[in-house]
C-alpha cells in the first residue's frame, strides 16, 4: 500500500472541505464520540497485537527494503497523532517535536529509516501510550464542530484510518519476514457449497449514469470526493475475484513465458527478476506451495489469487481475454442499485460491514474461498467486492473532478498521474474504519508484496 503521511504545516483551515452531511447533522455529539474512541482503540489494539507478537530483535530489523521496521511504523503512528490530534486539534504544547523529522515519511524513504535515530520498542510504546492519553482527553471535551477537521470528528477518523493503514503495512512485514509463524487467526468461513457451485462466472452491469464517490462520508478522504455522475457503458464482471486456480491454468498454458500478454514494462520486470509465479509461491515435488505468515501450504485452488503486481493481474486479463476493469466500472458494480437508482455506502447497503458481510480486519489471515459472504453480494449479485483481496483496475489514480486537496497535500495529490495504478474495495488485512466503497487505494503496478488480487471484466458485446 502506497504509504500516506504528512504534517499541519499546511493550515488545514484555509480548505474548504465538503460538508459530512450524512452523520454530522443527523447525529449527536456523544454518538460521535463514541465512534472515534472505538475507532482509535480498536486500531491501538490492533498495533500493539502486530508488536507484541515478535522480539525486540524482530521489531528493529527491518526484513524487507519495501518495509519500514516495525518499531518505525510503532513510533510513526504516535508522531502523526502527536502532530494532527495534539497539537492542531487540541492546541497543545508539543510533546517530542525534535523526532517529528526522524518519523517523516515523505523525507525519509523505507530503505533508508533503519539508519535513522530511531525510538527503541520500549520508549515508541511509552510514547505512543502517553500522546493517546493526552488524545482521548482532547477527545472527551472537543465539541466535535466548528471546522473542517473537527466537523463529525473527522480529525479523529482520519488518523484511526492512517493508523489502521499502518497496520496492513505491519502485516504486510510479518508476511515478509521469514521464520516461525507470529500471529494465528481462525480460518474464515467456507461458502455453501452448492451456493458457490451455482454461481455465474460475469454479471452484467447495465448501461447508465450513477453517483461516484462521495460528499456525504464524514470520514472519507479526499481523494473520494466529490460526489459526480459517471455515464458507464454496460459490460460483465467476474462474479468473484480471480481463484489461484484459475491463475494456475495460466501459469500452465506458459502465461509467464508469452510475451504476447505482457505490457512491455511487465514482461521486462518478470525477464529482469526471474518471475514465474505470484509472490511467496514455489512449485516442489510436483506440488504448488505458499508461505503465508510463516506457514508453508499447498496453494489453495478456491482462493482469490493473492500477491500479484498489476502487470500480472493484466497479462492474465489479456491471456483470458478480457481486461481489467476501470475503476468508475468497479464502482458502480459495487454501489449502484438499480432498483433505486442511488448509490449504496457499501455493496449490501448503508450499514456498516459484520463479519457476515465481508472478510475485513484481520479477523482472518488469508481470503475465503471465492463465493463466501452472500449477504455481502452488491445490488447485482457480484461478490466480495469488500475484504479478501485488494483488486487492481485498469485506472489511473487521479483526481475526481472539483477535488480539493484535504487537509494536505501529500496524502493524494502528490500522487497523482499515471505512476499509480488504482485498487478497490480492500483485502482481509483492512478495517472497517480504512474500507467502504467509494474508498481508493493505490500503487506502483510492480508491487508484489501488498494484498492485492484482481477480477476481470468485459465491454458487452465483446466475445
Amino acid at each position: 500500500m502506497t504509504e500516506h503521511a504528512g504534517t499541519p504545516a499546511e493550515s488545514a483551515d484555509s480548505v474548504t472541505k465538503g460538508s459530512a452531511d450524512g452523520i454530522s447533522v443527523s447525529e449527536d455529539v456523544d454518538a460521535l464520540r463514541r465512534r472515534a474512541v472505538d475507532a482509535l482503540t480498536t486500531a491501538r489494539e490492533r498495533t500493539a497485537l502486530l508488536t507484541s507478537c515478535v522480539d525486540e530483535p524482530e521489531l528493529t530489523a527491518q526484513h524487507s527494503p519495501l518495509m519500514s521496521p516495525l518499531v518505525w511504523d510503532l513510533a510513526h503512528i504516535g508522531n502523526q497523532e502527536e502532530q494532527w490530534l495534539l497539537r492542531t486539534v487540541g492546541g497543545r504544547e508539543a510533546v517530542r517535536p525534535e523526532i517529528d523529522s526522524v518519523y517523516d515519511a515523505f523525507e525519509h524513504p523505507r530503505a533508508l529509516r533503519p539508519t535513522l535515530p530511531l525510538l527503541a520498542p520500549a520508549e515508541a510504546r511509552s510514547y505512543a501510550s502517553d500522546i493517546r492519553g493526552r488524545v482521548m482527553d482532547i477527545l472527551g471535551s472537543s465539541p466535535l464542530r466548528g471546522g473542517p477537521l473537527l466537523d463529525a470528528g473527522f480529525a479523529f477518523g482520519m488518523i484511526a484510518q492512517h493508523e489502521q493503514q499502518h497496520d496492513e503495512t505491519m502485516l504486510i512485514t510479518h508476511q515478509l519476514r521469514r521464520g516461525p509463524a507470529a500471529l494465528t487467526a481462525p480460518e474464515p468461513p467456507a461458502p455453501d457449497p452448492a451456493d458457490a457451485a451455482d454461481l455465474p462466472s460475469e454479471i452484467l452491469v447495465p448501461a447508465g449514469q450513477f453517483s461516484m464517490g462521495t460528499s456525504a462520508e464524514p470520514w472519507a478522504l479526499d481523494n473520494e470526493r466529490p460526489a459526480h455522475h459517471r455515464l458507464v457503458p454496460a459490460f460483465h464482471l467476474d462474479t468473484v475475484p480471480v481463484t489461484n486456480g484459475d491463475y494456475l491454468r495460466f501459469i500452465e498454458d506458459g502465461g509467464y513465458t508469452d510475451e504476447r500478454w505482457w505490457a512491455p514494462e511487465g514482461w521486462a520486470q518478470i525477464r529482469e527478476h526471474s518471475i514465474a509465479a505470484p509472490l511467496f509461491w514455489r512449485r516442489e515435488a510436483g506440488q504448488w506451495l505458499r508461505r503465508r505468515f510463516g506457514v508453508v501450504e499447498p496453494v489453495p485452488a478456491d482462493e482469490p489469487v493473492l500477491h500479484v503486481s498489476w502487470y500480472e493481474a493484466d497479462a492474465y486479463a489479456r491471456w483470458a481475454g478480457r481486461r481489467l476493469p476501470t475503476e468508475e466500472e468497479w464502482e458502480k458494480a459495487a454501489r449502484h442499485d438499480p432498483a433505486t437508482g442511488r448509490s449504496r455506502r457499501h455493496p449490501w447497503g448503508d450499514e456498516d460491514p459484520t463479519p457476515e458481510h465481508a472478510n475485513l480486519g484481520q479477523r482472518h489471515l488469508r481470503p475465503a474461498p471465492a463465493g463466501s459472504y452472500p449477504l455481502g453480494a452488491s445490488p447485482l449479485g457480484v461478490r466480495q467486492l469488500i475484504g479478501d483481496v485488494w483488486e487492481w483496475t485498469s485506472s489511473d489514480f487521479l483526481p475526481y473532478p472539483g477535488f480539493v486537496s484535504f487537509p494536505y497535500r501529500e496524502y493524494s495529490e502528490v500522487f497523482f498521474g499515471g505512476a499509480h495504478k488504482v485498487l478497490r474495495g480492500g483485502s482481509f488485512a483492512v478495517d472497517q474504519v480504512a474500507c467502504r466503497g467509494t474508498f481508493r487505494n493505490w500503487d506502483l503496478p510492480v508491487r508484489r508484496q501488498i494484498f492485492a488480487g484482481f477480477r476481470t471484466a468485459r465491454t458487452a458485446g465483446d466475445m
